[in-house]
């Protein structure tokens, strides 16, 4: 693949940005931090609100890309072989077997969304987290493979009754965790509440151009992008102090307002954690045009990649996302990316 054509998909990659952001209004932030994790193929967690536009956001960037696109509701009775296979009642009486939502598209399956997936059991997560790290899934008899697949799931907030949560090990196999949003905008509120265009999910899905992207070339794009992007050695060394950062923020002068910084984290970022963000962070600059990382590439993906992945004292954990936000943003402003 020549640079003539990474300039080409960087077009595409924008032109699909604008697509998706004229169907899902207030969310240009979680859109180009989509479109990131999708060139840096990571699998992506959602935090969100019930109705805040989760699913019409991932139908349009499905559309945009093309492939299959598979959706599953967690619930308490949801069994691992619910993801594979169905079982019904034919019309001869006798029970047959069909493909489950992992192995509808086969090949093709380019977007799999679990909703609510704490409310699923951990075999249900095991499965789920075995296919995502493998992208292989043995059942009838032979393999079945998802070259292409890139998993969203989102967590039930609200309710904690009948919840399974992700643990911190679970976590760390999520490349980002997006924030999405109800728009400050008042003028963005007032047109999703009284324009009807945005209350018919599939017209205005069916907005989106159809495969603007090859959804089976993207890993190829993906690894260019990798590979051709560079970090200077200041940059690598910035990149270090803001990991350190995360494990042992008292050596680096972090403070957070109420809170025992020495007795704050259990764990920081892990290796692969890390090396997630720069990943993204090398994304971010492929899709602005530049052919080295700068620090505010890092910037943009930091606190999507790493928060996440931050393990807190149990008694800091209900405010676990005011905290990482603060803890975070002091380590962007205190360390020195020179």
């Amino acid at each position: 693949m020549s640079d003539r054509q990474l300039t080409d998909w960087r077009a595409q990659a924008l032109q699909l940005e604008s697509n998706v952001n004229k169907v899902v209004v207030g969310q240009a932030n979680a859109v180009r931090l989509i479109t990131t994790a999708i060139f840096a193929r990571g699998h992506v967690l959602l935090e969100g609100d019930v109705g805040v536009g989760k699913t019409t956001l991932l139908r349009a960037f499905t559309r945009g890309i093309g492939g299959g696109y598979q959706r599953i509701e967690g619930t308490i009775d949801l069994m691992p072989n619910d993801l594979v296979y169905h079982t019904y009642l034919g019309d001869d009486g006798r029970p047959h077997v069909s493909p489950g939502p992992l192995l509808s598209h086969g090949t093709n399956l380019s977007v799999f969304f679990f909703n609510e997936i704490n409310r699923a059991r951990p075999q249900v997560h095991s499965l789920l987290l075995r296919v995502m790290a493998e992208r292989t899934l043995s059942a009838f008899n032979r393999e079945h493979h998802f070259p292409h697949m890139l998993v969203f799931a989102d967590r039930n907030q609200v309710e904690k009754e009948e919840t399974f949560e992700i643990p911190s090990a679970a976590r760390d196999r999520f490349m980002m965790e997006i924030p999405i949003t109800v728009p400050a905008d008042i003028d963005i509120m007032e047109s999703l509440i009284f324009e009807t265009r945005f209350h018919d999910v599939d017209a205005l899905v069916d907005q989106v151009t159809p495969d603007i992207l090859q959804f089976d070339g993207l890993n190829q794009v993906a690894a260019l992008i990798q590979s051709s992007v560079q970090a200077s050695p200041a940059l690598r060394r910035y990149t270090l102090d803001l990991w350190l950062a995360t494990r042992t923020p008292a050596d680096y002068g972090l403070k957070v307002e109420g809170v025992d910084i020495k007795r704050l984290v259990v764990a920081g970022a892990s290796p692969r954690g890390i090396a997630m963000m720069m990943r993204a962070a090398r994304v971010n600059a492929w899709l602005n045009g530049r052919e080295a990382v700068l620090p505010e590439d890092i910037h943009a993906v930091f606190h999507e990649t790493i928060a996440h992945r931050m393990v807190f004292n149990p008694i800091y954990e209900m405010r676990r996302t005011e905290i990482a936000r603060e803890l975070l943003n002091q380590a962007i402003h205190s360390i020195s990316a020179t």
